[in-house]
């Protein structure tokens, strides 16, 4: 089924950048958009290219505090002198960089709008494909973001009139700055599968996290072992999100693909294939139509493996968003291959996916209380399935 989308996007975005060495490397969203291009998937009917306008000072504060916006500022050069304290700028992750706040607010402002285009019904779906950003918190910075560009959409639809939004993080990490900042609003329902806290940042993100006090079951957690590959993720996928979602019932889905998850990045346990990725991009596309109407808000994240898994994975999402899936068996275009070797030394994948099954068996057929990632399922669905509705 052809869908339209507005993909914001100006090579601006790629100043987003933390410097040589850093792993959020700009190149990773270069590279998705060239391999984009090549194989005409920016071009289909329906399809929207245009580069967004920064988040202002009043949009950034829908999530973050105006003293800690200043201090982004003194830190990009605006207001030379020491690095601000206590605002988790400077550090290894978040190193301070010139202009950092103006290339914050581009990426924010992408993702703001994506959402515009939206809500208001100029496309069904709207990609930020630099965004993302699902750490920073109200008033300090974390694990390589400094707005949290996510939470600052999700916030202007909630202004907007949207009373029930669905956020669904797929990143390797979990999504603890969006978490955070609607863990009090029933509004919200904030659904993060990742690697279990005990082996990987940010060391939140247990099942028991289910929301405040008026919003009980508002937070949704899928902790992972460390090791789970294709079938025990999607199945974890499968068991938790579709359920939860067609309970809901949201206005739109804003859902972050951080491609971390993938066996070759490094900084994470998890050992999922683009193929499996691609699923699931797939799953949460259909319940976007089934349950919120095709209203579908969708950014990028983490992702590290830069020439072999981001731009291959977010490419299969950008075609997925246009209703357009890419076939797994395709080549990748010898003038992308040529533009990698000439970008980063580094030689690119001759094909669009590894080509593994990615097939699972569904949790529904029987839980097995050996297996760990069937633990996690149960613990998930038994702390917030009741709230919900539903029968763990």
């Amino acid at each position: 089924m052809a869908c339209t989308a507005h993909v914001a996007w100006t090579d601006r975005l790629t100043g987003y950048d933390f410097g040589p060495g850093h792993p959020l490397a700009p190149v990773r969203v270069e590279l998705t958009m060239e391999l984009a291009r090549d194989l005409g998937v920016l071009d289909a009917e329906g399809v929207t290219v245009s580069p967004p306008p920064p988040a202002s000072d009043a949009e950034l504060e829908y999530v973050h505090d105006r003293g800690y916006i200043a201090a982004v500022k003194r830190a990009s050069g605006q207001d030379p002198g020491p690095i601000p304290a206590g605002f988790g700028l400077g550090t290894a992750d978040d190193p301070v960089f010139p202009a950092m706040h103006e290339a914050s607010a581009l990426v924010a402002g992408a993702t703001l709008a994506a959402a515009r285009a939206v809500w208001t019904g100029a496309a069904q779906h709207g990609v930020s494909i630099a965004g993302g950003l699902h750490h920073a918190m109200r008033d300090h910075a974390s694990g390589f973001c400094i707005y949290n560009d996510p939470a600052i959409a999700i916030s202007w639809l909630l202004s907007a009139g949207a009373d029930r939004i669905g956020y669904v993080d797929i990143d390797v990490h979990h999504g603890d700055g969006v978490q955070a900042a609607f863990y009090h609003d029933r509004r919200v329902l904030t659904i993060s599968l990742h690697e279990h806290p005990s082996t990987l940042f940010p060391g939140t993100g247990q099942a028991t996290e289910t929301g405040g006090a008026d919003a009980p079951g508002s937070a949704v957690n899928v902790a992972l072992p460390a090791g789970t590959r294709d079938a025990g993720w999607l199945r974890a996928f499968h068991a938790v999100v579709p359920p939860l979602l067609r309970a809901f019932r949201p206005q739109i889905i804003v859902s972050q693909h951080g491609c971390d998850t993938h066996w070759l990045d490094p900084l994470a346990n998890l050992a999922l294939t683009i193929d499996a990725q691609g699923a699931a991009h797939a799953a949460i596309h259909r319940l976007a139509h089934e349950t919120a109407g095709g209203r579908w808000l969708l950014t990028g994240g983490g992702g590290y493996e830069v020439v072999q898994v981001v731009p291959r994975t977010w490419t299969h999402l950008l075609a997925e968003a246009t209703g357009r899936p890419l076939d797994p068996a395709t080549a990748t275009p010898q003038s992308w291959r040529d533009y990698v070797t000439r970008r980063t030394g580094s030689a690119a994948p001759e094909y669009l996916t590894e080509q593994a099954p990615a097939t699972f068996s569904p949790f529904e057929r029987g839980y097995d209380p050996g297996d760990p990632v069937d633990r996690a399922i149960l613990a998930t669905r038994n702390a917030v399935f009741p709230q919900h509705g539903l029968m763990p």
